[in-house]
């Protein structure tokens, strides 16, 4: 509960703010609105370097005290967006930002639970995920509140105050104690990659799970970034077009939950092929059926991304086991934080001259998601009966 707290603080205070600061900013900066989508995928890219670092101390010291780091370097990130005057200002308090989210965000927060939890950790992160689901929830109406109420800048310094009064706090309490690491159910070792404490893992697999990552990374951002406009130029009128993108967020909650109820039955490489068919899925529904797929469209799509969220976390955890899990967390995500910067640009380039069929091409990219990740569970049986038959001879 803690760390689901934190997280929807620390999500709605980073990667959710440019959605309702992002014009106002602009205007009062003397600026254009793609300057400040341009600051905030700098922080994304610093996020990408900051990961593997944040995630080398946490596997040494635990996550308690990066997070309670996170959250002085979040507050003294969003103080200076506040103190900006021009770009300059703007560009370094987002790269302060980005130094925080690459120490804060959800790569940190299961991190910190693998290195408590050890291979018991995949519910814990399905629950954190469930709490931290409301970020844009709670986020977007409260900045939009607080903006109408004072101005942007009085908002970000509420959001920097709240990572001191409530998130310091809340970081503060986690448990201190840890398990001892684990290799994968497996415990093979192929041709490996070796991060810096000595723990391998099978080069093949970590680029095919950071390959699906980065893709799907790319998939969630630009929807997350175009999908009203989107939908309107596949027909939808606005008020469809809105009511759609606002069933986003409870698609990717329910999904979560279902997850977490039926996670027994079913391994996390199964979950994660669901979550990257149900992309395709989705636009597949929308070019062909128009408008009237809108709502549908949203909720698959949504019910993917949720998915996705904790198919991130528990996928390295299950494949690889949790020896090096920070460090090696923080790589595989360093492709996708790139792939979330690039997004928005790239997908509207796109959108502008093929309009809804610029959904071929993430729906293309979702399907070679779920190649990837089906061929990592064929790997893993094959890998399995190798290791039975070893055994069974020994």
């Amino acid at each position: 509960m803690r760390l689901g707290a934190s997280q929807t603080l620390a999500w709605a205070s980073s990667y959710y703010l440019p959605a309702t600061l992002a014009e106002p900013m602009a205007r009062s900066l003397g600026m254009g609105v793609p300057t400040v989508f341009a600051a905030f995928s700098g922080a994304l890219l610093v996020a990408a370097l900051i990961g593997p670092v944040a995630g080398r101390a946490i596997d040494r010291r635990g996550g308690r005290s990066v997070l309670m780091w996170s959250n002085g370097v979040f507050a003294l990130g969003l103080s200076s967006l506040a103190a900006a005057q021009g770009a300059i200002g703007l560009f370094l308090a987002w790269a302060l930002i980005g130094v925080a989210m690459g120490m804060g965000l959800y790569e940190a927060a299961f991190a910190s639970l693998v290195r408590a939890r050890g291979a018991q950790a995949r519910s814990a992160i399905t629950q954190v995920t469930l709490i931290a689901g409301f970020a844009s929830t709670v986020g977007w109406p409260l900045t939009t509140w607080l903006a109408s109420q004072w101005d942007w800048r009085t908002a970000v310094l509420a959001w920097a105050a709240l990572h001191l009064l409530l998130g310091l706090p809340l970081n503060a309490g986690l448990r201190r104690h840890s398990v001892a690491p684990e290799r994968s159910v497996t415990g093979a070792v192929h041709t490996t990659i070796a991060p810096s404490h000595g723990s391998q893992v099978p080069i093949r697999l970590a680029l095919a799970v950071a390959m699906g990552f980065a893709i799907s990374a790319f998939i969630g951002t630009a929807m997350a970034a175009h999908l009203p406009s989107m939908l309107k130029t596949a027909g939808a009128i606005a008020a469809l077009a809105v009511t759609a993108a606002a069933l986003l967020g409870p698609a990717q909650v329910a999904a979560r939950l279902m997850e977490s109820l039926l996670q027994r039955h079913g391994s996390v490489l199964v979950v994660a092929c669901v979550a990257a068919a149900l992309h395709p899925l989705a636009a597949l529904a929308l070019m062909v059926l128009g408008p009237m797929a809108a709502i549908p469209f949203a909720i698959l799509h949504g019910a993917g991304n949720g998915l996705m969220t904790i198919v991130t976390g528990a996928l390295p955890l299950a494949v690889f086991g949790s020896r090096g899990y920070g460090e090696r967390q923080g790589w595989l995500m360093a492709p996708a934080r790139m792939a979330q910067a690039l997004a928005p640009w790239a997908f509207a380039g796109l959108l502008a001259p093929l309009g809804v069929h610029a959904l071929v091409v993430t729906a293309v990219g979702g399907l070679l998601t779920f190649a990837l990740f089906s061929s990592i569970a064929v790997g893993r049986s094959r890998e399995s009966r190798l290791v039975a038959q070893t055994q069974q001879n020994t």
